[in-house]
């Protein structure tokens, strides 16, 4: 039998757990704040392109498009970063009243030293990337990875991160990881997400020196050890 003195603290704990679940609430809902707002913002540091650049004018001005700039060298290599020596050709002297002309070609053109872009799309230095396997092979477009880089008027601002030195392109810019669309995120996961979903066949022995060199077949490997066991699943396909 309850007495007058066990329903008094039966109430005296009810009204005591009020407090704490909304102290409970509103401590996740600030974490959720710092995580989701703050904490990109401090992690991040936001800089400038050199030169703001308008891949639209360019893109009408030339004859080629893309390619008069972004094309395929003799050795295999890609220009994704054109250098100025090729900016040059155009870009000799200035030609009109643009600010950002005007700058490159007095900062740049006339001390032939090299814009320093911001690359969003840097990779560590171990990580081997080949253009001409995904674009001429595979046959995807730029746009799977780069967006629709084409149709920008102005450089967006560069994102870097403060612990990595790299991109917030990497990452991506939820920072849960998710994406929407195939060019929200260049992680590792993605690579492998993309390899494992297109089935694209690996014809290593039709791409040109060095892209064609691979290990030998796993049954041809000695030694029972071998941690390498096809061309597709081979760490220094894409890591050197």
């Amino acid at each position: 039998m309850s007495t007058q003195d066990d329903k008094a603290k039966e109430v005296s704990a009810d009204g005591a757990a009020g407090p704490i679940i909304l102290f409970f609430i509103l401590g996740l809902a600030a974490s959720l704040v710092l995580g989701w707002v703050i904490f990109p913002k401090l992690l991040y540091s936001q800089k400038k392109q050199p030169i703001d650049f308008n891949h639209v004018l360019h893109v009408e001005a030339v004859d080629e498009g893309c390619e008069s700039c972004h094309f395929f060298r003799e050795d295999g290599s890609f220009s994704g970063v054109p250098k100025l020596a090729q900016c040059v050709e155009c870009h000799g002297d200035v030609q009109g009243e643009n600010p950002n002309e005007i700058k490159f070609v007095n900062d740049y053109v006339a001390n032939g030293r090299e814009v320093p872009w911001l690359v969003y799309a840097r990779q560590p230095d171990c990580v081997f990337f080949s253009h001409a396997a995904h674009v001429k092979k595979a046959e995807m477009e730029c746009s799977t990875c780069h967006e629709h880089i084409g149709e920008s008027e102005h450089s967006r601002v560069y994102e870097e991160n403060r612990i990595t030195g790299y991109s917030r392109d990497i990452w991506g810019k939820n920072i849960s990881g998710l994406k929407s669309n195939t060019w929200d995120r260049m992680k590792m996961d993605d690579c492998a997400e993309c390899h494992a979903t297109k089935e694209i066949k690996t014809d290593v022995e039709t791409l040109p020196w060095p892209l064609n060199w691979a290990p030998l077949p796993y049954e041809k490997q000695t030694g029972n050890q071998a941690s390498i066991k096809t061309v597709k699943e081979a760490c220094f396909v894409c890591h050197k």
